[in-house]
């Protein structure tokens, strides 16, 4: 009885694990809406906090985004990103970033520096806890400037837990 009672005490006592931190790493294709714009290949880097909330299948945490393509067009970004595992191993994702956009190519304007970057994605789990993921995103003004002409990519994504 004693070893159970001390067991249980050392159960309650051990702070629960947090998730950890994530550092992403991304590469895909640039697609732009403006057809005079430059279509083309573009990495990014997200980092995303521990998370602030969490409940049995979702979780939200704070995370920052930066994305360059190969004409050096760059968004730089910091919003909410909201997780939702559908089982052991799947999951769902997706975050709003606003943030400074920077044309490296005048033909790629997207009609200011104020752009957000919305992102939906779709992740596996791996065996040692690191994750892979399918990712859309979405990069416009939001109307806030008369010309909105907007950036989407498609990215392959891996997730480096610490």
């Amino acid at each position: 009885m004693k070893t159970f009672l001390f067991a249980s005490l050392i159960a309650f006592a051990t702070p629960a694990v947090a998730q950890a931190q994530t550092v992403i790493f991304g590469a895909g294709y640039a697609d732009y809406s403006d057809s005079a714009s430059v279509d083309q290949g573009i990495v990014s880097l997200e980092y995303q906090h521990r998370p602030f909330h969490q409940a049995t299948r979702f979780s939200a945490t704070w995370g920052a985004a930066l994305s360059v393509d190969e004409d050096g067009d760059t968004h730089i970004g910091a919003g909410l990103v909201g997780i939702y595992n559908l089982n052991d191993r799947w999951f769902l994702e997706g975050s709003v970033m606003p943030g400074y956009y920077n044309e490296g190519n005048d033909l790629n304007d997207l009609g200011g520096n104020f752009q957000i970057r919305s992102l939906l994605g779709l992740g596996y789990t791996l065996n040692g806890g690191n994750k892979v993921s399918v990712a859309i995103t979405h990069k416009s003004n939001a109307s806030t400037e008369e010309f909105n002409p907007g950036v989407n990519a498609v990215l392959v994504r891996y997730h480096l837990g610490f």
